[in-house]
C-alpha cells in the first residue's frame, strides 16, 4: 500500500505560498529575474509554481544527473546548459527535491562561476533533510521530510517511471518490483 506524502492540492497550495514569496523578493529587481527548472524531476513543480509568480520573470532549464535507480550515485554530471544570459540577474533554481546537497552545491557553484547572476535563489518541492550530507541553505522550502524516504510521483521518478502520477508518495516494493519488470522485458 502506498504511503501518501503530498496530494496534489497540498502541492497546488505550497505553489502558491512560495509563488507569493517569490514575488515578494523579486518585486523590485530592475532585471527581470529567471525562473530556472532542474530538469526532469523539477518541472512539474516549476510549471505550477509559476503560474502563481505575478512578477514578470523568464525561464530556462539546467539539467544535471547524479541518481541510478533509488539512490544518488554522488557524481553529478551536466547534460543541458542554460540557453539564456542571467548575468547580473536574479535567478530561482526549482527543483523537486533536495537531499543529500551535493546537486544542489554543485548547481549553485557551476552558476554562479560561469554565468555571474546577481543573486541565486533556491526552492524545492520537498526538503529531504534526514538525507542532508552538506549543510545547505533552501531559501523557499515547500514540504520538509524529516525522515528518509524514497519518493515516486509528480516529477519524482524511479528509472523514469512514475513522474506523471500527480502527487508525492513512496511506493511500495511491488510497485518497484513492477517497474523492474517492466524494464527488464523491454516494455
Amino acid at each position: 500500500m502506498q504511503e501518501l506524502i503530498l496530494s496534489n492540492r497540498q502541492i497546488e497550495d505550497i505553489c502558491k505560498k512560495i509563488a507569493k514569496e517569490i514575488d515578494l523578493t523579486i518585486q523590485d529587481e530592475k532585471k527581470t529575474p529567471v525562473v530556472i527548472g532542474v530538469l526532469k524531476g523539477g518541472v512539474n513543480y516549476m510549471l505550477d509554481l509559476i503560474k502563481y509568480i505575478e512578477s514578470p520573470i523568464l525561464t530556462d532549464y539546467i539539467q544535471i544527473s547524479s541518481w541510478e535507480g533509488m539512490q544518488s550515485t554522488g557524481i553529478i554530471h551536466l547534460k543541458k546548459d542554460l540557453t539564456l544570459d542571467i548575468e547580473d540577474r536574479t535567478i530561482i533554481l526549482v527543483d523537486d527535491v533536495i537531499d543529500s546537497g551535493y546537486s544542489y552545491q554543485y548547481l549553485k557553484s557551476f552558476i554562479s562561476q560561469k554565468y555571474k547572476p546577481k543573486n541565486i535563489y533556491v526552492t524545492c518541492l520537498i526538503d529531504k533533510q534526514a538525507e542532508r550530507k552538506i549543510e545547505v541553505k533552501i531559501d523557499f522550502p515547500g514540504y520538509i521530510l524529516k525522515e528518509p524516504k524514497f519518493l515516486m510521483g509528480y516529477g519524482l521518478d524511479y528509472k523514469e517511471y512514475g513522474r506523471n502520477i500527480g502527487y508525492v508518495y513512496v511506493p511500495d516494493k511491488e510497485e518497484i518490483d513492477g517497474y523492474d519488470d517492466i524494464i527488464a522485458n523491454g516494455k
